[in-house]
């Protein structure tokens, strides 16, 4: 085994190292590749920095056939690092090199981590899609991807037997890191797992890596959603779990299972709007609340028989008014926004956020009404589009 192709020292790799790790399937994409490269076919010992060098910067001028874009230099230093560690055991076990050659070259910089955030109008596009896509399955995932931080990985492979709905519990018994973990579960989570029709057992979801991710890409090439990843929802729910300010970084480490906190804090974007309570300090509490929930909400104007108008807020099931045209029946209907929410506010019945229904209305087709605000008038909110 002293003298080796890199190609025949790759697959050497594949099939006694590669194999072991949790990341396979991945790890012989980036294999396959090395091994087909102008590295491939030169012998392993008298390969040199140069050539590492060379690769590199020729990969790094390479086109993504599938985006379009050249490669990130995250993708050159992952396969930088595989080429590390099979020159550091065919130096050591192997026999097959004198040293390790990619020690000597410059890796590319690592890109900063990415901050891309779920904006409210995305998620709400997202949800209603999901709601009404062909599988039932699409709607619990993303659901439990942004209120549990788990991995798409670790979603898919959920077993019944691993749930427990009464203390809302999800075990992990492998993850990527290795280790077991148990997942706390909201209620939304539980209830996207209930609507499934709960089995004693077997596995929770029948979508395969693959396939979501189709899934994925089409639906934000239908809904125009640019460069959302569905890891981005591990992002969010992180985020959103911070936001909560009743969870420390151990605690947000152990629901995410992050082993290294300095991985953990490139997930704290926190949304400036989020912190303005913190601002406010214990001052005017009372206030506080009154005012964040006494917000505009979206309401949709329909003509009746008999020249009457009815106005509906798809978000509040129940609360509509009807007028004998249109400004009347807008006018009744900022009051009755204004009382339901007045009413919620004294009995302590939480509140939607506006735009979260899931009926399929077009945004052009809604009036947002303010319960504060002057009369709404419909002319003029019309003739503002």
């Amino acid at each position: 085994m002293t003298e080796m192709t890199l190609k025949e020292a790759l697959h050497e790799y594949k099939t006694r190292v590669s194999i072991l790790k949790k990341g396979y399937q991945q790890e012989c994409y980036r294999v396959e590749h090395l091994a087909n490269s102008i590295l491939g076919g030169k012998i392993t010992r008298q390969i040199t920095s140069v050539d590492i060098a060379t690769y590199r910067d020729q990969r790094l001028q390479q086109v993504n056939a599938k985006t379009g874009k050249t490669l990130s230099p995250a993708t050159v230093r992952l396969e930088m690092s595989l080429l590390s560690n099979l020159f550091e055991l065919g130096r050591i076990e192997w026999g097959i090199c004198d040293d390790n050659p990619v020690l000597k070259v410059r890796k590319p910089k690592s890109p900063p981590g990415r901050e891309r955030r779920l904006t409210p109008r995305e998620e709400r596009q997202i949800i209603r899609y999901a709601h009404n896509h062909r599988n039932t399955e699409l709607f619990s995932i993303i659901v439990i991807a942004l209120e549990t931080a788990m991995r798409q990985g670790e979603i898919l492979k959920l077993q019944w037997e691993n749930i427990n709905l009464k203390s809302r519990v999800a075990h992990l018994p492998d993850t990527k890191n290795g280790t077991r973990r148990d997942v706390p579960l909201s209620l939304k989570a539980r209830d996207a797992l209930i609507r499934l029709g709960v089995q004693p057992k077997g596995p929770v979801f029948s979508y395969k890596s693959q396939g979501i991710k189709s899934t994925w890409r089409v639906m934000l090439q239908r809904l125009g959603i640019e460069d959302l990843h569905f890891h981005d929802l591990r992002h969010e729910a992180i985020s959103r779990l911070f936001e909560l300010g009743t969870l420390d970084m151990m605690e947000v480490a152990a629901i995410s299972g992050h082993k290294s906190l300095s991985m953990l804090k490139r997930y704290t974007h926190l949304k400036a709007q989020r912190l303005v309570k913190k601002l406010e300090g214990g001052r005017s509490k009372g206030r506080q609340v009154i005012l964040t929930n006494l917000v505009p909400y979206p309401a949709l104007v329909s003509p009746m028989a008999g020249g009457e108008y009815r106005v509906r807020f798809p978000d509040l099931e129940g609360v509509e008014t009807q007028g004998t045209d249109a400004d009347r029946a807008l006018h009744a209907a900022q009051n009755e926004l204004l009382r339901h929410l007045i009413n919620a506010l004294r009995e302590d019945r939480p509140l939607p956020k506006p735009h979260g229904h899931l009926e399929l209305i077009e945004d052009s087709s809604l009036i947002m009404v303010d319960p504060l605000g002057q009369q709404t008038s419909f002319a003029t909110n019309f003739s503002n589009r």
